[in-house]
């Protein structure tokens, strides 16, 4: 089972256990006595509700969900602002868990149609991490080869990662097409599109076994747009 197939599962088994919250939910009334003083006392009643509902349940519930919500959507989504901001208002818990199910409910929905990005995008922010520092550590040995096709690899895959999550159909193509799509799509824009158009000759170089065709220094250029690229378009926040 892979992580988007756990991910799904996970959220089916927390909008299950939502209705074990939500049957320790108990009203109570209180009737409470009031009056007036002077010269005629007058003693009124007003009715008071409330709810309580079993602590431990509802916490683990909830810390559960927000935690799955920022793994798939991320931190800066609607789904987790709109679920902690209900989280922390004071309205009743039959007035949250509606609210928070609703909520959590689209959530569930939306990941399975495919419309999740932020936890595919944190994972691949990691590995090509991986992949640069591999790149430094060869670059620092002066394994200029390895160096090459390290970053070379890492910045193209990336970029069609990048595209993907903008909804662009990149997997199968060139990497200067895919950079042409970026660029189009607006998703990179000014010095760094005119930076990546000219990292194709280099990839070309790495991928051919022509490392004798590109400088350190060319390399050091990739491996510093890859993390900017990761910074940017893949770090755990997006």
């Amino acid at each position: 089972m892979d992580t988007r197939e756990k991910i799904g599962r996970r959220f089916k088994e927390l909008e299950g256990e939502l209705d074990d919250v939500i049957k320790t939910i108990e009203k109570h009334r209180r009737v409470s006595a009031y009056g007036v003083q002077g010269y005629l006392s007058e003693k009124r009643t007003r009715t008071i509700e409330s709810e309580t509902i079993d602590t431990n349940k509802w916490y683990s519930w909830c810390t559960s969900a927000m935690h799955l919500l920022k793994l798939a959507f991320g931190q800066s989504a609607i789904y987790f602002a709109q679920f902690e901001k209900v989280f922390n208002s004071g309205s009743g818990y039959s007035k949250k868990t509606e609210a928070l199910g609703g909520i959590f409910s689209a959530a569930k929905a939306d990941y399975a149609g495919g419309f999740a990005v932020g936890m595919e995008a944190s994972i691949a922010g990691e590995i090509f991490a991986d992949f640069v520092a591999l790149a430094k550590e060869a670059l620092g040995q002066k394994q200029k080869d390895v160096a090459a096709v390290l970053a070379c690899a890492a910045l193209e895959d990336a970029l069609k990662r990048i595209g993907a999550a903008n909804g662009l159909e990149v997997s199968e193509k060139e990497m200067s097409d895919v950079i042409n799509a970026l660029i189009g799509a607006r998703v990179v824009e000014g010095g760094a599109a005119k930076i990546l158009r000219s990292m194709t000759k280099t990839r070309n170089h790495a991928l051919h076994a022509e490392s004798d065709k590109i400088s350190e220094a060319e390399i050091g250029g990739v491996i510093g747009l890859v993390e900017q690229l990761i910074l940017i378009h893949l770090s755990p926040s997006k």
